[in-house]
């Protein structure tokens, strides 16, 4: 069984229920935790309020869209448990979307959340994040080592110079700081949390989004029972790589 975090609202839907359905059609069973066990739902911007006539570049896709509108009718979506009733002997494995609104916070910045990541790389169990939800473990520190649980590993995330600060220039003029979860980029805090700059994986120069009928166009990386990815165009892979990845460990 699989464990999803959710913050109380604000996440990206593409990033969460592309996963989500791949995992079902799987036959992985999956459940969600929120910060205070209540339903969590993504940014809504993401999901019906868009941006004008920016919508091809920065909405959700109508497919994607689809995926999000069943997962949120799931049962188990409704009745998520709390952070702090997260019993880890019954998970195989965690999931970690992103999502850059200022609700995401309510999950990155959450000990809570933190000791509930913290568990599943010391049992060596498989991880999967996307795009901030890779700055939940870049903060997640072992107390072993006093480093992030990322010190050594290979990862990617949300790119800075041609994701990140792009979608902030062009929304800026109307909608602030959407985009800029935090002052430093994604890619400055998960690079400051690695061994070296160069275990941040940065992936093709162009980023193209995948598709379910195109998942090698998506990038991820996989270290061991770790994988990242970048943003929502990564998604069918990243999809497809977990399920392989969960299926790998006969879950």
């Amino acid at each position: 069984m699989i464990l999803i975090l959710l913050p109380t609202s604000d996440y990206d839907p593409t990033e969460s229920s592309v996963v989500w359905q791949a995992m079902r059609q799987a036959g992985i069973e999956v459940r969600f935790a929120t910060p205070h066990g209540l339903p969590a739902y993504a940014d809504s911007r993401l999901v019906n309020i868009g941006f004008g006539p920016l919508n091809p570049l920065l909405m959700t896709r109508d497919t994607d869209l689809a995926h999000y509108n069943r997962m949120i009718e799931d049962k188990w979506f409704r009745q998520p448990m709390a952070y702090a009733d997260v019993d880890f002997d019954q998970y195989d494995g965690l999931l970690v979307p992103g999502g850059h609104a200022k609700g995401m916070r309510s999950l990155l910045e959450s000990e809570q959340a933190q000791r509930i990541a913290l568990h599943f790389f010391k049992a060596d169990k498989p991880v999967a994040a996307v795009c901030h939800g890779v700055l939940l473990l870049a903060r997640t520190i072992d107390p072993d080592t006093r480093r992030s649980v990322l010190h050594g590993r290979k990862v990617t995330a949300l790119l800075a110079s041609t994701m990140e600060l792009p979608a902030w220039v062009i929304t800026a003029p109307w909608l602030g700081r959407y985009y800029r979860t935090y002052p430093q980029t994604v890619e400055a805090e998960v690079t400051g949390a690695l061994a070296s700059p160069a275990h941040f994986q940065r992936g093709p120069l162009l980023a193209l989004r995948d598709s379910a009928d195109e998942p090698h166009r998506g990038f991820v990386v996989r270290d061991g029972q770790l994988l990242t990815a970048r943003w929502p165009g990564d998604c069918h892979r990243f999809a497809a790589e977990w399920v392989r990845l969960l299926i790998g460990k006969r879950i």
